[in-house]
């Protein structure tokens, strides 16, 4: 499956400037993803929108909405979590279908199976998403 340039909706997010972005869903359509990639580095950003269990990371201090929805990583370094809630789902993206492992986005890669979506970085940094876990490591 090769993941295609989503046109539309950019300014929505935050990719660098000049950057490719490539988006999708897993099959169940609970979590989106969108994939920036400009020369040398690309940031991946995940969403999931139902979710149960304990969040990956503890909720900081300063955040005083939903937490535990969304992860991002850089093609090297850790994991980052953001404060809020999933937003709504449109479920507009390309499906990563069960089994899809992607192509290596600049050291980023993601695989989509039945257990649920696991995305990797260049450094070994990543996380395991589906609805009853979520894993940072």
């Amino acid at each position: 499956m090769v993941f295609r340039p989503l046109t539309v909706c950019l300014a929505m997010l935050a990719a660098p400037a000049g950057a490719e972005v490539f988006t999708f869903e897993t099959p169940s359509g609970n979590i989106d993803c969108s994939v920036g990639i400009e020369q040398g580095t690309s940031d991946i950003q995940c969403i999931i929108h139902d979710r149960s269990g304990d969040p990956a990371l503890p909720r900081p201090a300063d955040c005083k909405a939903a937490w535990g929805h969304h992860f991002s990583t850089l093609s090297s370094g850790r994991v980052t979590m953001a404060c809020g809630g999933p937003g709504q789902n449109l479920k507009m993206f390309e499906v990563a279908g069960y089994g899809v492992t992607s192509a290596d986005w600049n050291g980023i890669s993601c695989s989509s199976t039945r257990q649920g979506l696991d995305c990797r970085n260049a450094d070994g940094h990543g996380f395991f998403l589906s609805r009853q876990v979520q894993r940072v490591y």
